[in-house]
């Protein structure tokens, strides 16, 4: 995957965006690793401080099951309707032939803590509207 500019937007053709939860330990872990990315805007790690900014913060144990959250195993479905798997991981962890996707490319920002079912669209550097829809977590 390519580090391509996403933003989440706010215009009449795409959604409103879903909620986000996050527990308190990856919420914390993320935010500094957002501050250490020296966020710009238009970069994958902005998009992340984004999500971060607009996410309901839970104790750890009270996140739900089917949310998207660091480590977890996940299905979500791309835009061209191709099922993938994937791991949601710290970038030290990525490994693309592993399905371990890093929290801070477009995808893994996108994918943090949605539940399953949850859709999101951004629009990319380009102007292009972009989409993804979980469609299973698991442990």
């Amino acid at each position: 995957m390519t580090e391509t500019a996403f933003a989440v937007v706010d215009l009449p053709e795409i959604a409103t965006p879903p909620p986000v939860f996050v527990g308190e330990t990856d919420f914390d872990r993320l935010s500094a690793l957002a501050d250490m990315a020296a966020v710009e805007p238009g970069t994958a790690a902005a998009f992340l401080a984004a999500e971060l900014d607009r996410a309901t913060v839970v104790a750890d144990d009270e996140l739900p099951a089917d949310v998207v959250a660091m480590h977890r195993q996940l299905r979500y479905r791309a835009e061209d309707g191709a099922d993938q798997q994937a791991i949601l991981v710290f970038p030290r962890q990525a490994d693309i032939a592993s399905n371990r996707v890093s929290v801070l490319t477009p995808v893994g920002a996108a994918l943090l803590g949605l539940r399953a079912g949850a859709s999101i669209a951004w629009r990319d550097r380009t102007g292009r509207v972009r989409h993804l829809t979980v469609t299973g977590v698991g442990n």
